[in-house]
């Protein structure tokens, strides 16, 4: 090949009289023929060149290769909705996933996110998913599929509750009241069950939307306030309450403006012979609703007994006196109770 090759080009030469170009035409040859030689002996490969990735065959059989399409995973995400209308809540919700087995209490708690709408990795499969926005909640029941819905939404239909508290006329002192929420629904006892209890005044309350009892205490005593509110979803209740009551100190002693005898068991009751409080000391003090009264000191085996009244705004201190007579245990004692109003006049009380 490479003379018939030669031939050619002398030939061509002569015709063109340029024999000067002969030295070029060889170089031009000689380094056709070293790339021809050098062809022949790689082969070209069957198929496609390897790719970026690496060698193919058995060192890639490891190698696992993920559809884009389930790049994300099974699952779903969560969305919690205020109201039906898909006023959707940003911050605040505290989202849980149960493992559903059928057996209501006896769920197994898969994950918890406080994100407000999370996306949860999940095989398929039947779950109990809990959102709860502050005492507002909502559980149930969903089914998580590789083709599934690409959400699921709860709304929650919540709203919030605020109490406001006022004392003679003035904004209740901080830690003076405290109240309560509870349910419209009864349990098996007839009776209601307490969403919140001892909340203050001025927070706001989240919860669903519905009609709750409410009970609002001033001290830690009797002088308090019931009633119905009714929280829309969406929506800010904001109620006020006023209540009334006077604060009253006991003080069992030997003689009047004598020192206070200690661990003295104290009951107070109404006129009717209910009891309102009972506790232990040597000067409690608790705040009453209006009325009429009937307090009992228990010392060293001996008991006390008188009457008082208190009216609303009262601040009042109440010496029981002791009895001088030996068998003083075995009855009511006849000894003067004195109920001083602060800044006001003494009044006597005795016993019947």
């Amino acid at each position: 090949m490479i003379h018939v090759l030669r031939e050619f080009l002398g030939y061509l030469a002569k015709r063109l009289h340029a024999r000067a170009l002969a030295p070029v035409l060889a170089a031009v040859l000689i380094s056709f023929v070293a790339s021809a030689s050098a062809m022949a002996e790689e082969p070209i490969p069957d198929g496609p060149a390897p790719g970026p990735w690496g060698p193919v065959g058995d060192k890639r059989k490891n190698t696992t290769t993920v559809e884009r399409a389930k790049s994300k995973g099974s699952g779903v995400k969560l969305v919690a909705l205020l109201t039906g209308d898909g006023q959707q809540i940003e911050q605040g919700v505290i989202w849980r996933v149960f493992q559903s087995n059928g057996q209501p209490g006896k769920s197994k708690l898969l994950l918890q996110s406080r994100e407000a709408s999370p996306f949860v990795k999940l095989p398929p499969g039947d779950y109990m998913v809990n959102a709860s926005f502050g005492r507002a909640n909502l559980t149930r029941k969903i089914a998580v599929k590789a083709d599934g819905p690409p959400f699921e939404a709860f709304v929650l239909n919540a709203g919030g509750f605020r109490l406001s508290a006022m004392v003679g006329g003035k904004v209740a002192p901080p830690g003076a009241v405290s109240y309560s929420i509870y349910s419209d629904d009864r349990d098996e006892a007839e009776g209601t069950s307490a969403i919140i209890s001892g909340a203050k005044p001025n927070l706001i309350i989240r919860l669903n939307s519905g009609i709750y009892r409410l009970v609002s205490l001033y001290g830690d005593a009797n002088a308090k306030i019931e009633t119905d509110v009714t929280v829309e979803a969406g929506k800010l209740t904001e109620t006020t309450v006023t209540h009334t009551g006077g604060k009253v100190t006991f003080k069992l002693v030997t003689r009047t403006g004598g020192e206070a005898m200690p661990d003295t068991r104290w009951t107070i009751q109404t006129d009717d012979g209910e009891t309102v409080k009972e506790s232990v000391g040597a000067l409690p003090t608790h705040i009453l609703a209006p009325g009429e009264y009937v307090v009992t000191a228990s010392s060293g085996g001996h008991i006390f007994q008188n009457n008082f009244e208190i009216k609303d705004g009262d601040n009042i201190s109440v010496e029981v006196l002791m009895a001088a007579n030996k068998d003083a245990s075995s009855r009511v004692s006849s000894g003067a109770t004195n109920i001083a109003p602060t800044g006001g006049v003494p009044m006597d009380f005795r016993s019947p």
